[in-house]
């Protein structure tokens, strides 16, 4: 189903987004460009990024330690 009409974006293309790390709104907006003109197509945006984040928890990265070399 189109969620962008005017960038012509699927639901299919945003999981897309969502699986390779898009977790927000602006990420999948620089993804995938939908929403990026009129906007009407950002509430069903938030609701598929609210999905993905109902049935995946949220990536953490581990980051090492830097150690100081003064």
């Amino acid at each position: 189903m189109y969620v962008c009409l005017c960038m012509g974006v699927c639901d299919r293309e945003i999981r897309e987004a969502m699986n390779e790390g898009a977790c927000s709104v602006p990420e999948v907006m620089e993804c995938t460009g939908a929403g990026t003109r009129c906007g009407s197509c950002r509430p069903t945006i938030a609701k598929l990024v609210g999905e993905g984040e109902a049935a995946a928890p949220p990536r953490r990265l581990t980051m090492a330690p830097v150690s100081s070399a003064a």
